[in-house]
Order: C-alpha cells, then sequence, then structure tokens
C-alpha cells in the first residue's frame, strides 16, 4: 500500500498542497478536490488526534468526536507510530517546534 502512495501523481498533489498559502486557499481546494463526506471524515480525525493529544481517554475522544472506537483506535496508531504528521501539527498548533 505505502507503494500506492509514491506514485509520480501523488508525490505531485503533495507538492501542489505544500504551496498552499493560508486557510482560504486550502478550504477553496480542498473544497474542490474532495467531497463534503472526505472534508468531513478528514476534520473529525483531525479533532480525534487533538483530543488523543491532550491524553482524552478513547471512550470520551469516541464521544466529544462523534467518532467509532474504531476510528479513535486508528488515528491513535498514526499518531503514536505513524509518520510524525499529526504529531508535526499537534506541535505547531501548540506554538512548539
Amino acid at each position: 500500500m505505502e507503494k500506492e502512495l509514491k506514485t509520480k501523481e501523488v508525490k505531485e498533489l503533495y507538492s501542489v498542497i505544500s504551496n498552499l498559502k493560508n486557510a482560504k486557499e486550502a478550504e477553496n481546494f480542498l473544497r474542490d478536490l474532495c467531497t463534503i463526506s472526505e472534508i468531513k471524515a478528514m476534520a473529525e480525525r483531525w479533532q480525534v488526534a487533538g483530543l488523543l493529544d491532550k491524553k482524552v481517554s478513547y471512550r470520551e475522544v469516541a464521544k466529544t468526536a462523534g467518532s467509532s472506537t474504531a476510528t479513535v483506535t486508528r488515528v491513535a496508531a498514526w499518531l503514536n507510530h505513524g509518520t510524525g504528521g499529526y504529531k508535526l501539527l499537534l506541535h505547531r498548533r501548540r506554538g512548539e517546534k
């Protein structure tokens, strides 16, 4: 599966995303690129990551975010054992380096 994320097309998408300058540009791009359901799913995962980062229990995270415990568990796995993307942005959101 990781090999599927190494294609020229996927790398181009990452490059294009890195060129977004602000939240409004990100909003406009994602709205054109994704369905409303996809955007909502990504927003839910981000909320879950933020709650887990604050050491909220899985059960409370699921309740607060309106997520399944399966989603909470998957996000936790990527937060703790992923490539560091969640952690990087959570640190930046807190103003850390």
